[in-house]
């Protein structure tokens, strides 16, 4: 079977218009060489896909069921076509983004969007994970993105774009015995069990780890569940009460009677300078740029 994708589209184009001197017309094409077009196609399937009786081909039983799928056939073939094009022109086959599990609040889809309508066959795969496992994701390649917290001290091969600030807060379910404190001391903290957002590889710290006492998980909605259940305290991204009233009313902003019980960080697109950025992670970093350059 020898398929071409202008035999599909004649084959179609007479099944719309009802005739081959209609398609012919349509087709910018002589009505013979759409009759010649259906009638290899028709060897070449093994099938009879019109009636030649009268003035108009009348379809086949078999010609209704071939239609059916012919439209979407021809819409793969230019899609493919399309990627071919995309691919030759230095587009990446996949892209792959993490995003920091806290920050899965943070509108962060507003960035992919802009990728699929500037590249719509573009393969986008989102991960999430904890800082330091995101981090090792640029570095080894498993992600040409992260999005996640400034770091106190870059790696050398890290480039990054400031995009937003987030706050954390430090929070414990309202019948939890640290709630029923209108401060807190570092004491209390201290010795008081934290549920930890950290990475899988438990050789690495967890960051903001205040209690001697801990346990860990490696996102904030495991975390949430586990201090929901008076087994411990956590810091969770405030947006994550905000966006969810019940829980807000579940849960309590602790007090600390040192410092601030609100943490702020600011939110990094971050890349590898190293690895050779394709045409979507470029398109991506200036888009991100313009969006800082534009007024709030």
């Amino acid at each position: 079977m020898n398929l071409n994708q202008e035999q599909l589209m004649i084959f179609k184009t007479v099944m719309e218009t009802g005739s081959f001197s209609a398609a012919a017309r349509q087709l910018g094409k002589v009505p013979s060489a759409v009759s010649m077009s259906i009638a290899n196609l028709e060897i070449d399937l093994n099938l009879r896909l019109f009636e030649r009786i009268g003035r108009e081909p009348v379809p086949t039983a078999h010609a209704k069921i071939l239609f059916e799928k012919a439209e979407q056939l021809l819409i793969e073939m230019n899609q493919w076509k399309q990627l071919a094009r995309s691919l030759s022109s230095g587009l990446e086959s996949e892209l792959n983004i993490v995003v920091v599990s806290e920050l899965l609040h943070t509108h962060w889809t507003e960035y992919i969007a802009a990728l699929e309508a500037q590249f719509p066959s573009l393969q986008i795969n989102i991960f999430t994970a904890p800082q330091e496992d995101a981090q090792k994701m640029l570095v080894n390649g498993t992600a040409q993105f992260a999005l996640m917290f400034e770091r106190e001290q870059l790696e050398s091969n890290e480039q990054f774009i400031e995009l937003k600030r987030q706050a954390l807060v430090p929070v414990a379910a309202k019948t939890y015995g640290l709630a029923q404190f209108a401060q807190l001391s570092f004491e209390q903290i201290l010795q008081s069990r934290q549920i930890v957002v950290a990475s899988r590889d438990r050789s690495i710290q967890p960051e903001l780890l205040y209690s001697k006492n801990y346990w860990r998980t490696d996102n904030h909605h495991s975390a949430c569940a586990i201090i929901l259940q008076n087994l411990g305290w956590g810091v969770l991204p405030a947006e994550m009460l905000n966006e969810n009233p019940l829980l807000e009313q579940q849960l309590q902003i602790l007090n600390f009677s040192d410092f601030t019980p609100k943490f702020e960080y600011f939110v990094d697109l971050v890349w590898n300078r190293e690895s050779l950025q394709g045409t979507a992670a470029r398109f991506l970093i200036d888009y991100v740029r313009k969006l800082r350059k534009k007024p709030v």
